[in-house]
């Protein structure tokens, strides 16, 4: 049922507000120390978080330590409305959504909605995005769409990893974790100033071991487990004090084993029935898995004069990888995809930054050229038959943003801004269907049939405004309005099959969100509070949605449609409390309302196309999550001490657009850590409890099931004449001991 915003949540947070600001402080009558300012650069120029017009959530790398934060997707438990997740069979490819907005699909070629930035450079794959956190200075994420301030895709919102930058004196920190199921991890960090105040060079490196959570039955290998190496190395030269050159390069290599997925039904070809562990499988390929990213840039940052900064931001990545995934999890080649994908992209973007007594901006100049290629071929052992898909999109961007706020008094400030891109893709795809077993790295098969072999080409042009209002009450608490509109460029779907759906070679058109926004940031309780509220609503228009359907038992479809039209309208609220001076209270809520209003498909099966606006539901979005932390510090023996518990609940979610067994039922992940620091303070333990109630929560899955009647009788088998419904789950309870050494 359709609903519109409601404003009771905001009003009463407002009110709440204002009744907090006017109350005798909680804190002074509990001797409590005021929270530490926050500051950020979600703007391109350092602010204190209250101060941030937009809805921004900033994680400090001594917060990653105390909660224990292996990657960026545990952050997702502490976000309102996000979802970051590892994507189905896989181990370092990311699934990330914020306010109903992302990429279901990892396919070659497709763009993220939300954007991924290291050291302000973006990465334009989700493969080998899930980033560990390694000599990390913060993460921010903000949500909404972001394109006058940031470069490439934002329509969504944003990621922002920042590494730590250096100094004159020398750095060494090394750590290691070692934990259940064999966990041992190292890492090396440090920076050593080759020239005082003028030469620097800094890194880490990291190497992250576990055994499997299960394992694959029928080989004996590791499900499940970890094997990565990852590091980064930066050269800063500061040849006077206006102009700042950094060079960096990194590299990623991620062979842990390709995950088996958990079969939720009885397997029609072999029996098979669902195991007793959610991470044991099978499988009838090789598990061998490679995964490698890799890439360097090059920032320039001149300080003109003590109002004015020009950035040049440079930058080179690539990847690989190189995955077989079997979706019938069995020891039965029945639907077995084994697959490859390469891409590189090259970016260029200058930044010129104005901070005046009333009066900031940010500008910019973007150019993004980048090339994604694939291969994977689908093996129907039941058929002996393989369709092969594979096929290459270049990608040519250039775009131009400009953001600035503007004080008109004291208390009111306007902000205002806009952004032009213009996208120019040339697509190659081919679609073969080959009697017997192929394999994208050897061949094999005897070609039977051409099912798509096109090549074209578009572009896409596109305006983006933002208007914004801010308007400060106190220096305790602001309210802001602001509108936003953010582009994705349309492409081409690289599994298209034109046999069965005739405009398969035909562009799917951009997307296109016009987001609203209204909020407050507060500071009450003589600064021991901070409370912060947004309520958001989006209209979407064309949003991208990829499909794929079995057209009887020996082939599928893919079409990426174009929905109609789609709304997101929801609320977030973030709190911190000192309530003593040991012990502090934080909590998040997220509440989204998302659906189609309009959306038409075109039925493979049927050869019609149908409305299904009625029947289809926004992926990967929660209804509502809240996170809800207490921390406790105190002193033993000169050790300082922190005692951390949190508790996560998120909503039912839905795994694909069409609702399925497949879909989670909302759950509680509980989580606890004791952190230890030296007197010295070079010295720091820690002991990480995660998912303490063993919670068993399903994230990702397949889909291409049998048909049964109303009586539970099979009328028919799904694609490779299997019922393939397997699901990929989160992690188990883990315990990890953490050492950290550092001078």
């Amino acid at each position: 049922m359709k609903t519109t915003l409601k404003r009771a949540p905001l009003a009463l947070a407002v009110s709440l507000a204002s009744a907090l600001s006017a109350a005798p402080s909680l804190a002074q009558q509990a001797g409590a120390t005021a929270l530490e300012e926050v500051v950020v650069t979600a703007r391109k120029r350092t602010e204190n978080l209250q101060d941030v017009p937009i809805a921004v959530s900033a994680f400090s790398a001594a917060d990653l330590a105390i909660q224990g934060v292996d990657d960026i997707t545990d952050l997702q438990y502490s976000l309102p409305n996000t979802t970051l997740q590892v994507s189905r069979g896989t181990n370092t490819t990311l699934t990330a959504y914020i306010r109903g907005i992302g990429q279901q699909d990892p396919l070659w070629g497709f763009e993220p909605g939300v954007g991924i930035y290291v050291d302000d450079v973006y990465i334009a794959r989700p493969q080998g995005a899930v980033l560990d956190v390694l000599d990390v200075e913060n993460i921010e994420v903000l949500r909404g769409p972001q394109g006058t301030l940031y470069g490439k895709n934002t329509i969504g919102g944003a990621l922002k990893y920042t590494t730590r930058r250096v100094g004159n004196e020398p750095t060494f920190e090394v750590e290691g974790t070692v934990g259940d199921y064999q966990r041992r991890d190292l890492k090396v960090m440090g920076s050593v100033p080759i020239i005082e105040d003028t030469l620097f060079i800094s890194g880490g490196a990291a190497v992250l071991k576990r055994d499997g959570y299960g394992e694959f039955r029928n080989t004996g290998a590791d499900n499940y487990n970890k094997d990565v190496a990852t590091g980064h190395l930066k050269l800063e030269w500061r040849p006077s004090d206006s102009l700042a050159l950094i060079l960096a390069g990194d590299k990623t290599r991620d062979t842990s084993n390709a995950k088996g997925g958990y079969r939720l039904t009885p397997s029609l070809i072999t029996g098979q029935q669902p195991y007793s562990s959610v991470f044991d499988s099978d499988t009838s390929l090789p598990t061998d898995n490679l995964v490698e990213t890799e890439g360097a840039s090059l920032h320039a940052i001149w300080d003109i004069s003590d109002r004015w900064q020009l950035k040049s931001i440079t930058a080179y990545r690539e990847g690989r990888t190189d995955t077989p995934i079997d979706f019938d999890a069995t020891a039965v080649a029945s639907v077995d995809v084994p697959a490859i994908y390469e891409d590189d992209q090259t970016t260029q973007e200058f930044q010129l930054n104005y901070s005046g007594d009333r009066f900031n901006a940010v500008g910019g100049l973007y150019y993004y050229e980048g090339n994604a290629c694939g291969v994977f071929d689908l093996i129907l052992g039941v058929f002996n038959t393989t369709v092969e898909n594979g096929g290459c999109v270049d990608t040519e961007s250039y775009s131009a943003y400009f953001q600035g706020a503007y004080d008109v008094t004291e208390a009111l400030s306007l902000s205002f801004g806009g952004r032009y891109t213009q996208d120019e893709k040339s697509a190659s795809v081919y679609r073969n269907v080959y009697l017997g077993a192929r394999y994208p790295d050897s061949g094999g098969g005897t070609l039977v049939a051409v099912q798509s072999d096109f090549d074209d080409s578009d572009s896409w042009g596109e305006f983006t405004p933002h208007l914004g209002v801010q308007y400060t009450f106190n220096d305790n608490l602001m309210a802001y309005a602001s509108y936003t509109s953010g582009f994705k460029s349309g492409g081409y779907d690289m599994r298209a099959n034109i046999s069965v759906n005739p405009n398969g070679d035909e562009p799917f058109d951009p997307e296109t969100v016009d987001a609203y926004e209204i909020g407050f940031k507060s500071t009450l309780w003589d600064r021991r509070l901070r409370l912060n509220a947004a309520a958001f609503y989006n209209d979407y228009t064309d949003m991208q949605v990829t499909v794929q359907r079995a057209v009887g038992g020996a082939d599928f479809a893919s079409q990426v449609l174009n929905a109609g039209a789609s709304e997101m309208q929801g609320f977030e609220l973030e709190l911190v409390a000192a309530l003593t001076d040991a012990l502090t209270l934080s909590a998040t809520y997220g509440y989204i309302d998302a659906e189609f209003t309009e959306l038409e498909w075109f039925d493979p099966n049927a050869q019609a196309n149908v409305d299904v606006s009625d029947q289809w539901v926004i992926s990967n979005t929660p209804e509502y999550v809240y996170n809800i932390g207490v921390q406790y510090d105190l002193d033993i023996g000169g050790w300082g001490t922190t005692l951390l518990a949190s508790a996560a609940y998120r909503d039912d979610v839905h795994i694909f657009e069409v609702p399925s067994v497949l879909d989670e039922e909302g759950y509680t992940l509980y989580n606890a850590s004791i952190v230890l620091r030296s007197p010295n303070e070079r010295w720091t333990l820690g002991l990480h409890g995660k998912n303490l109630s063993d919670e068993e929560y399903r994230i990702a899955g397949y889909n291409f099931a049998a048909t049964y009647d109303d009586q539970g009788n099979l009328v028919a088998a799904g694609l490779g004449g299997e019922d393939t419904v397997t699901g990929f789950y989160g992690d188990p309870r883990t315990i990890a001991f953490t050492v950290n050494y550092a001078f």
